[in-house]
């Protein structure tokens, strides 16, 4: 930005220098992707100025740029493909380098070259993986089973590693791919695709990336997606968008299936006599049920059904013992204004006969709702 408009202040910025500032990242031939996120790194830094008072408003924030499709620059490596590349690494460390992309799913170069051998467990088959990258937001590192394809490559290194060596890969290896800028400064793709033409495979872009991509699809066809996000560290939406694509075994599998609805008609096709009869009898099911439940419902006596008291006060055989206790109560205060103590006293009377007298142990059921077969 300070190229584009040099001597400006942010206070100056408008909404059209932030369209032109997008348009002049087009003219050098940047991917979509890319321009998304310098336009989105120009917005956070206009962020903070309005937080810190410095502008008032934000003038790139309705500039908008497409965010390109991370499948067009990613491909699926096959496994054969990547094992004959293995077969062509000058030595087992460009081998092993491969393998964990390929095989295990590791961020090369700066996972791979953080692995210490005190992170494999050979008895569980585990490999603990120290991710940078993930660090700062809580995940510092995870745990991979070690798959069958990656094991003996990482035998073959523990063979030729070194007495007391810490590191799995020697320390020239460390040295010449960590820069000034860190493991993002490696250039390890120069040699790596000598090694694919030499190979005589077809070269794929992002050569790290694309076989880190093609582990995460191969393991997302045989388990959860939730469960090979975690083992290689990123989510499901992230592994749907960035690393997941469809297999060529998945297509295979694909053109042999049928849904399972098509499986019950071609039945029904082959055998019309069976399924025939079997619709008979399944329509012939409710008749039969429902007679059965009608016979049932005759045998039974009207005398025998019995209810209980909370039951019967609301079906309404007999009235509910607390509204004539309130009756009486109300009955008696009238009673004793107006008309003396005769009142009072039989109205008593009534209620002590109400609560000591046991009631009807059998009533009679009300009519059944409903029609008579």
């Amino acid at each position: 930005m300070s190229k584009l408009f040099p001597g400006r202040s942010l206070a100056s910025l408008t909404h059209a220098d932030g369209e032109a500032f997008r348009d002049a990242l087009r003219k050098r031939g940047l991917r979509p992707t890319t321009i998304h996120k310098r336009l989105a790194h120009a917005k956070a830094m206009l962020e903070d100025a309005v937080r810190l008072s410095l502008i008032p408003t934000n003038p790139f924030r309705h500039v908008k740029q497409r965010q390109g499709d991370p499948s067009e620059r990613r491909k699926y490596v096959p496994v054969a493909d990547a094992q004959q590349v293995i077969d062509h690494c000058p030595n087992v460390w460009w081998k092993l380098m491969a393998a964990l992309a390929r095989f295990g799913g590791l961020r090369t170069p700066s996972e791979s070259f953080s692995l210490t051998w005190g992170d494999v467990d050979w008895e569980r088959n585990r490999l603990c993986v120290t991710s940078p990258k993930t660090e700062d937001a809580g995940k510092p590192h995870r745990i991979i089973p070690l798959l069958a394809l990656l094991k003996p490559h990482l035998d073959a290194a523990f063979d030729a590693a070194a007495e007391g060596d810490v590191f799995i890969f020697p320390e020239k290896y460390r040295k010449r791919a960590k820069g000034k800028r860190g493991w993002g400064g490696a250039n390890l793709r120069t040699t790596m695709g000598k090694i694919i033409r030499k190979a005589k495979v077809t070269p794929w872009p992002r050569v790290f990336h694309s076989l880190r991509a093609s582990c995460e699809s191969g393991l997302a066809q045989s388990f959860p997606l939730a469960v090979v996000a975690k083992w290689l560290g990123n989510t499901p939406s992230v592994a749907l968008r960035h690393y997941v694509d469809p297999t060529d075994a998945a297509f295979e599998q694909a053109t042999h299936w049928t849904p399972r609805d098509a499986e019950n008609d071609a039945r029904a096709t082959q055998n019309p006599t069976r399924s025939a009869a079997d619709g008979r009898r399944h329509e012939a099911t409710p008749i039969t049920e429902s007679l059965e439940i009608v016979t049932s419902r005759r045998s039974l006596s009207r005398t025998d059904v019995q209810y209980p008291e909370v039951q019967r006060e609301c079906m309404g055989i007999e009235p509910q013992r607390h509204f004539r206790i309130r009756f009486c109560l109300v009955f008696i205060g009238f009673s004793s204004r107006e008309a003396g103590g005769y009142t009072v006293w039989g109205s008593g009377l009534y209620l002590f006969l109400y609560l000591f007298l046991p009631p009807a142990r059998h009533p009679k059921p009300p009519r059944q709702q409903g029609r008579h077969i």
